[in-house]
């Protein structure tokens, strides 16, 4: 038999037989257990399994966490709901959502670096009220009301899921085995935190997001409850809720993926203790586990994810604002696409303007010259110069030539085709488009492109003249006009033609640098052939051509690159941007609506309090962490095993959580607010209510450390030192219990009074009502806050 106290992990294997299903379960879950309450006396093998409450207790405790879930759902609907009408305007980024909203409703298509979940849920709303989505969201202060615009229910749905959010995050400190208190602590830290009511009041996704993540943890929380009944109906029901809770985080906002790994970690760690063969599953059993998780938690989640962007592709079928960050060839599965009415095939002989797809410039050329030295003092060529011009001019047209010429009498009506060698020619300066190797102007790793004569074109320089038409859809069908996205690359060095938006100097006249790029696979190196001019043959006419069909995987994946691309791409500055080390103190907010009228404003700040207790919170529990770890390589067991197993457990999984949500935000360098820390504080406000408990609700903390006493050095290996040891922990002192529960209802009290109470000062930066005078302001000004009306 263990001795009294002993961990488990140093009790014997008899000892280990003995306990029951529900401890092996405790000791082994990287998550949330049930509540276990040790024997008086913490003797024996029922050292880790929870002693069972009396049917009365359990009615009665249960009617008092029932009574609190409904006070806080209440209070929760109430704050959310508040003045959700004012103000009827367009508040900060309601600009874009709203408006995503309206080219639902209308079926055009446009385009957002977030996936369309959260979009397609304000599109629901607007569908069933009878909206026509004609109002598109232009700017902030935009009126609702004069426009007949349905905002109000609009709002609705985040304000919903925002209210819901409270009660979730109680359930889940409930179901993980903490205290009436803790539970109310962790709940008042999101249901007063103006920073969430803000964000969960408008025409935004965080609500949706933060609510899917959520219920995400609540769920992986039940279903590890049920971890001794595998296979179950409920332990199916609550992995399949994770996975579709998952599912809809990230079908939100890319940053779902965090919840992702916050789980999927918590997964690896049950597997890896599943596959010890003392828990006595064979492989088969274990592969089981292992393929009902990777199928609820991965396969599942995929699947839905792609069954939104499939009712997205349905429902935008119309060409919209969206059709220019899209391939031509995806283009043209819009109806009334222009790319669809206006691309024409290309034959050899046509005089064509080639225009860059990023930047718009138009491949062009000038009788300029290169100078001999560029500032770093490297000589060019001196040819032609070559660049990038973004207006339409006579010195963007080239005569598309094959490398071969055709007899005079039968140039007519020969297509130009994917794959074929061709030339340029320049009609102004009567030169032919070369590329060779000598660096260009801003770059001394890539090749200068210039021009050349006639005579050196068909005679020396010939084959530096030849460039291959490399569509891009990778086809050898006939090359066109708009729809024809290609790559020039040149024939003999295999560099691709490129330019970028940095201008030329003066002697350049400001014109973008085209260069050959060494990198030909490059994104970038994308260009099209914007039109065919002075067209006279039958190619002038316009047929209305039928709308194209392309494969979904193969429109979602040409998606998917072009939001990863335009999201990292948003690294401009703006006013209320704020960077991760400022977001747990709170120092910086984000300014959404202002009146200078009535001296109104919303200013999306959290609840100071709040934001600074739950981040101590986190700092005492790492500091717990690591002193425990210190203390035990010291042979000191300063924590009961049951807190400790708990604690890491549980509140562990929960600073998972938070740390998961919050330091991958330190490595983007995409512009980042203060709202993008609220899943974190979601999380780390269980971390608070957990740690309440660890001081003041559980048994099993020592006032006074005891230690192991260490063996001599020659006598301290195997089964001896274990022996050493475990006699010496047969003295541990009694289990102490921390004052009465009374006392642990008196701090979350306190706390939970004092965070409201910082509320109610802060309420009107949260309903951007009453307006406040200068000095009322001014009491407010909390760090770097950039506060309207403050003068």
């Amino acid at each position: 038999m263990a001795p009294k106290n002993s961990p488990p992990e140093k009790a014997g294997k008899k000892a280990k037989q003995q306990a029951s299903a529900s401890a092996a379960t405790i000791s082994s879950s990287p998550v949330p257990a049930p509540a276990i309450k040790a024997d008086d006396n913490c003797n024996g093998p029922n050292y880790l399994v929870a002693k069972p409450l009396t049917p009365a207790e359990s009615r009665r405790q249960e009617i008092y966490y029932n009574v609190a879930l409904f006070m806080i759902t209440l209070l929760s609907f109430l704050t959310r709901f508040y003045l959700l009408n004012h103000p009827d305007q367009v508040v900060f980024d309601e600009v874009h959502f709203g408006k995503f909203a309206s080219y639902y409703l209308q079926r055009t298509y446009f385009f957002d670096v977030h996936p369309p979940f959260g979009k397609l849920l304000f599109a629901l709303v607007g569908w069933l009220v009878g909206y026509d989505g004609a109002f598109l969201f232009e700017n902030i202060g935009d009126g609702y009301t004069q426009n007949k615009v349905p905002y109000l229910a609009y709002r609705a749905l985040p304000a919903l899921l925002g209210s819901l959010t409270v009660p979730i995050v109680f359930l889940t400190m409930k179901h993980s085995g903490y205290s009436l208190a803790a539970c109310l602590v962790s709940a008042a830290l999101v249901l007063f935190d103006n920073g969430h009511i803000t964000q969960t009041r408008f025409i935004l996704l965080d609500a949706t997001l933060i609510f899917s993540m959520s219920c995400a943890l609540y769920s992986y929380v039940k279903f590890v409850r049920y971890r001794n009944s595998p296979f179950s109906r409920k332990w199916w029901k609550w992995l399949l809720l994770t996975g579709l809770s998952l599912a809809c985080t990230i079908s939100t906002k890319y940053v779902g993926v965090f919840t992702f790994f916050t789980i999927g970690l918590a997964v690896i760690i049950d597997l890896w203790n599943l596959l010890d063969v003392d828990n006595g599953l064979s492989l088969k059993k274990f592969a089981e586990h292992f393929f009902a998780r990777a199928f609820a938690l991965i396969a599942m989640p995929f699947m839905i994810y792609l069954f939104f962007f499939q009712v997205h592709f349905w429902v935008l079928n119309k060409s919209g604002p969206g059709d220019d960050f899209m391939s031509p060839e995806f283009q043209e599965t819009l109806g009334d696409n222009e790319l669809a009415l206006l691309a024409k095939p290309i034959n050899y002989y046509d005089t064509i303007a080639i225009k860059h797809k990023d930047t718009g410039s138009y491949l062009h050329s000038h009788l300029d010259r290169y100078p001999l030295r560029y500032d770093d003092g490297r000589i060019s060529s001196q040819g032609q110069q070559v660049t990038g011009y973004p207006h339409k001019d006579a010195n963007n047209n080239w005569v598309i030539l094959p490398a071969v010429e055709f007899p005079e009498n039968e140039r007519l009506g020969h297509p130009v085709n994917g794959g074929d060698i061709v030339q340029l020619f320049h009609t102004v300066t009567g030169t032919y488009l070369l590329t060779h190797d000598v660096a260009s102007p801003y770059y001394p790793t890539n090749q200068e492109f210039t021009t050349v004569s006639p005579d050196d074109a068909s005679g020396p320089r010939h084959n530096d003249t030849l460039f291959e038409i490399r569509l891009n859809n990778g086809k050898k069908e006939q090359f066109r006009t708009k729809g024809g996205l290609f790559k020039l690359i040149h024939y003999p060095t295999k560099v691709a033609m490129w330019t970028h938006s940095k201008p030329l100097p003066d002697w350049g006249y400001k014109q973008q640098e085209v260069n050959g790029n060494k990198n030909a696979q490059q994104v970038s190196n994308t260009w099209l052939v914007d039109e065919i001019v002075d067209l006279k043959d039958d190619r002038v006419k316009v047929e209305k051509k039928k709308v194209k069909h392309v494969p979904f995987m193969k429109k979602w994946l040409e998606l998917q690159i072009a939001m990863f691309r335009h999201n990292n791409a948003l690294t401009s500055s703006h006013p209320y941007s704020s960077l991760p080390p400022e977001w747990p103190f709170m120092l910086r907010g984000v300014s959404f609506w202002t009146q200078n009228d009535s001296r109104s404003q919303i200013y999306l700040v959290g609840n100071p309090l709040g934001w600074w207790f739950a981040t101590s919170c986190l700092a005492v529990l790492s500091g717990v962490f690591v002193a425990d770890q210190l203390t035990r390589r010291r042979r000191y067991y300063v924590l009961a095993e049951n807190v400790r197993t708990r604690l890491y457990n549980s509140a562990g999984f929960f600073l998972l959580a938070w740390a998961a949500h919050y330091f991958p935000f330190y490595i983007m360098g995409r512009q980042l607010f203060l709202h993008h820390y609220l899943p974190a504080h979601l999380a780390s406000a269980l971390v608070a209510g957990a740690l309440l408990d660890f001081f003041y609700g559980n048994p099993g903390i020592f006032p006074v450390a005891y230690q192991v006493p260490t063996p001599a050095p020659k006598k301290a290996a195997g089964k001896n030192s274990q022996a050493v040891e475990s006699t010496a922990q047969q003295n541990r002192p009694p289990t102490m219990y921390p004052p009465s529960s009374l006392i642990s209802y008196a701090v979350s009290g306190v706390i939970v009074g004092l965070i409201f109470a910082v509320y109610w000062f802060f309420k009107p930066f949260t309903y951007g009502d009453p307006g406040l005078s200068v000095p009322q302001v001014v009491m407010r000004k909390w760090m770097n806050f950039d506060l309207h009306f403050a003068k």
